[in-house]
């Protein structure tokens, strides 16, 4: 398991978003994975007629680890987001994002951070399993161009473009969330593939598809934020401009 690191949500952007961009500083035991790049999109298969790799809810269909999906796609999945918990998911990536760094104008950032590319991930979510996962963060990642897992950038209060929160304190069995999370790729990365992959020995699920220019809503979608949570970061990395502590690959 990865630490997170917790930042005082008082903090400006330019620190809080130094996890996001740290290209060691979130580290994770997810080496010798299958890559996650490649391949042409499949559709989900259910892995029926096979014991599911966690237990679910009868009627309650997995889909199978290493799927290549498109964005639209649903995939059914399970994963522990405790270790006495199986937490089940019916996740549709609905659609990928290119912003500008320029929509966090409003806080001082490094030279380093002003060269990353923002994404906005956003998806369909039900709580198809029986446990409630209230405040439980959002099980996907991003894989750039170097098969390196990036993850979400959290805020502390309102980012209107694209709240990156957690579920809801109240995420119920049968409970849907449309969610959208904030991804910073370092050195203006790109985007490749989004990820369901909950620990090291894990065959991903990904998402592929065509990432669109964001477009602002008619009102503005200015943000009124606080700085984010700072959780956001790597999966591993080439070690990097702020905490290197190394890391592991996306595949």
């Amino acid at each position: 398991m990865h630490n997170d690191r917790m930042i005082r949500a008082s903090m400006l952007l330019g620190a809080a978003l130094a996890g996001a961009l740290a290209l060691g500083g979130c580290s994770g035991s997810d080496q010798g994975a299958q890559p996650e790049t490649g391949g042409t999109p499949t559709a989900p298969v259910a892995s029926t007629g096979a014991t599911p790799y966690l237990p679910v809810p009868d009627g309650v269909e997995l889909t199978e680890p290493g799927s290549q999906l498109a964005v639209g796609d649903h995939a059914v999945v399970a994963y522990h987001p405790r270790q006495e918990q199986v937490a089940a998911l019916d996740i549709a990536v609905t659609r990928l994002e290119r912003t500008s760094i320029k929509d966090f104008s409003a806080w001082q950032l490094s030279d380093a951070q002003r060269g990353s590319t923002p994404y906005y991930v956003r998806a369909r979510i039900e709580n198809v399993g029986d446990t409630d996962l209230g405040g439980r963060a959002v099980p996907l990642y991003v894989v750039n161009e170097d098969n390196v897992l990036l993850e979400s950038t959290p805020f502390a209060s309102s980012f209107r473009p694209c709240p990156s929160t957690p579920f809801p304190e109240k995420f119920a069995p049968s409970d849907i969330a449309r969610v959208c999370l904030v991804y910073l790729a370092p050195d203006h990365g790109d985007l490749v593939s989004v990820s369901f992959r909950p620990e090291e020995t894990f065959n991903p699920i990904t998402w592929t598809g065509d990432v669109e220019k964001y477009v602002p809503p008619k009102d503005g979608g200015t943000s009124k934020s606080g700085p984010p949570q700072g959780k956001g970061g790597t999966r591993g990395g080439r070690g990097g401009a702020f905490a290197g502590k190394g890391g592991t690959r996306g595949g």
